[in-house]
């Protein structure tokens, strides 16, 4: 399956995964905006033996089958860490 990476310039390490090169038809109006100018970084074969870094290969083909598009985001404790913050985790309950 072809698919065109686009990296935004308001989101840091968020990726939007389209079928198509510059076809952003299926990406909600607003999900655009978030995301800022896009530019195309890179254009990947995907298949299921293939791995990516930061996504299940078989998640991204199915929710591009699916929508037509897959936003790929940091997860929050990387996000934070990159910040320069700790993840902020619950109190263990007194017995």
């Amino acid at each position: 399956m072809q698919t065109f990476i686009y990296k935004g310039n308001n989101r840091a390490d968020s990726y939007l995964y389209v079928l198509r090169e510059d076809d952003f038809s299926a990406v909600p109006e607003m999900l655009l905006k978030t995301l800022g100018k896009l530019e195309l970084a890179m254009e990947l074969d995907l298949h299921s033996e293939k791995i990516l870094a930061r996504a299940d290969i078989n998640k991204v083909m199915q929710t591009l089958q699916q929508n037509g598009f897959y936003l790929q985001m940091p997860d929050e404790s990387e996000s934070l860490a990159l910040a320069g913050k700790k993840p902020v985790s619950s109190p263990v309950p007194r017995l």
